[in-house]
């Protein structure tokens, strides 16, 4: 079975409730993943939105994942430092922020990307960008899965 990643707060391509939302309280969603390969040695996650009006715009980062988790609880951004690295997301924090796209612009599809790599670790600064740790991770990538998630405002 290939890899894969879900959010118990909504189905793929169905709407992100505003809990999970600037609009909202802003935690990071739960999410749970199974059935990542042998050589998996750590994850890391990404949210992007892709149909930003100026271009791709990246909302989290959390890299260093162990590889024994199977998924993440609602609000782990939030939670005491010490675990997984977070990456400076397109608000300029190195946190969760959630959706918050444009009024009237329609639909936004925010892209949960999960990747299970073959290194324990990514050796980053804490000031890492979302799309250097993307780039970072690229050669290490054994399997990747994504669930997607809409908001508009």
């Amino acid at each position: 079975m290939p890899l894969t990643i879900t959010s118990p707060a909504f189905r793929d391509g169905e709407v992100i409730p505003t809990r999970y939302t600037r609009d909202g309280e802003n935690l990071s969603p739960p999410l749970e993943w199974r059935d990542a390969p042998p050589e998996t040695k750590s994850f890391v996650l990404i949210v992007e939105d892709p149909d930003a009006p100026p271009g791709t715009f990246r909302h989290w980062a959390l890299y260093n994942i162990p590889t024994g988790a199977a998924g993440l609880p609602e609000g782990v951004s939030a939670q005491e430092r010490g675990g997984p690295g977070e990456g400076v997301n397109g608000f300029r924090n190195a946190r969760y922020d959630g959706p918050e796209p444009p009024r009237g612009h329609g639909p936004h599809h925010y892209h949960f990307r999960l990747a299970a790599l073959d290194v324990p670790q990514l050796n980053l600064s804490t000031s890492a960008k979302v799309e250097d740790i993307w780039t970072k991770a690229q050669p290490h990538i054994v399997a990747q899965a994504e669930v997607v998630g809409t908001y508009e405002r």
